[in-house]
């Protein structure tokens, strides 16, 4: 199967991802030239743990309030998670806070319904989705979020407007969007440790699949509603 279904969708996707590559590096290089104690990640995370439980707090609500408002990608923050905290640390403050920012989207849609939905979707956005959450079920949602690039915040509130329970959801998220953020913070622990090539690899993986999604979400769509179907 083709991963673009045509060339210009393979141009755009070229560009976003030399785009994306280009922008890694450029900030890479920014912050060793006119940012030089940010490179110290030793001390960095020293200077981090001395104000102690307060860190990983403020990180973990960042991290959930980009999903309900989504001004940064979660994927920055995960990356500063792995650069500040390490691997283990920065996977766990990452994905609480995703999953408390995907329990609010949730319960938020839950409480106001539709209208609100509206409100922060475009109604025809929604409308293009409706009753796509309960016609894939649980294994549709987590194959749905598990690739990266498509719209899982705007899943979280969709979600909500389903019968489903918030027991039923949490499960499936922390599931689905587990492998994506713990590549992205794995990457920035190596940049932390000086190994910029590696992390940049890394980077560049979930770049790919990123744009690759975001390229084919209706074909993505369609698949996992035929797999659910």
């Amino acid at each position: 199967m083709r991963v673009f279904s045509s060339p210009a969708d393979r141009r755009r996707a070229l560009l976003a991802l030399l785009g994306v590559l280009v922008g890694f590096v450029g900030l890479y290089v920014a912050v060793r030239q006119y940012l030089p104690f940010l490179m110290d990640a030793r001390a960095l995370r020293a200077w981090v743990a001395e104000f102690g439980p307060l860190a990983p707090l403020a990180f973990v609500i960042v991290q959930a309030v980009q999903v309900v408002v989504a001004p940064i990608p979660g994927q920055a923050i995960a990356l500063m998670g792995g650069y500040l905290f390490g691997p283990v640390a920065g996977t766990v403050y990452s994905l609480l806070g995703v999953l408390i920012g995907s329990a609010i989207a949730f319960q938020l849609a839950k409480r106001f319904g539709r209208p609100f939905v509206e409100r922060v979707f475009h109604e025809e956005i929604v409308a293009g989705f409706d009753g796509f959450v309960e016609r894939i079920g649980v294994p549709g949602l987590f194959l749905f979020v598990v690739v990266p690039g498509l719209p899982d915040d705007m899943i979280c509130f969709l979600s909500g407007l389903t019968t489903w329970r918030l027991r039923t959801f949490l499960p499936v998220m922390a599931l689905g969007r587990l492998p994506s953020y713990a590549l992205t913070v794995y990457a920035g622990d190596e940049l932390a440790n000086g190994r910029a090539g590696l992390a940049l690899g890394l980077l560049a993986l979930v770049a790919v699949l990123s744009v690759a999604g975001y390229y084919n979400q209706d074909r993505i769509r369609a698949f996992v509603e035929s797999i659910a179907g």
